[in-house]
């Protein structure tokens, strides 16, 4: 099948996107989610190097352009609606820009959110002394 015909089997909203959640390969571990247009999934494919699209930056985004911390691609799966990918990947580092592991470092718990997983490399050293997307820290019971 063409890399066309793969394309064309994903069911895009209508903004052109479709979540992707990354997930590591060879462990299970759900490291992140993050949106995929059809440049981003086309990308991937071709480069085996996982590329997203930013809404924020309404661009493309190269996982680890600007901290290191790359996904290398595995395999690409599609779900029975078409309408969501999982991508299967090689993460050696951290996924989260928080520093973190992966981005699902918050549990809840009666008293609210609590963090459950520390910090691996401080996200000024992942950025050069800023990073996108700061979250409010939760707050432990």
């Amino acid at each position: 099948m063409t890399e066309a015909a793969l394309l064309d089997q994903i069911a895009f909203d209508a903004n052109g996107l479709v979540p992707a959640i990354a997930q590591q390969h060879d462990t299970g571990e759900v490291l992140m989610v993050a949106w995929m247009n059809r440049a981003a999934v086309a990308e991937t494919l071709a480069t085996r190097r996982v590329c997203y699209y930013s809404r924020s930056r309404a661009a493309l985004w190269r996982k680890g352009e600007t901290s290191g911390q790359t996904q290398r691609l595995i395999e690409l799966r599609i779900d029975c609606d078409g309408d969501a990918l999982l991508v299967l990947v090689d993460q050696p580092g951290v996924a989260c820009h928080t520093g973190r592991r992966d981005c699902f470092f918050r549990a809840a718990t009666a008293d609210g959110w609590r963090d459950i997983a520390d910090v691996k490399i401080a996200p000024e050293q992942l950025y050069g002394g800023s990073h996108p997307g700061h979250l409010p820290s939760a707050k432990s019971p």
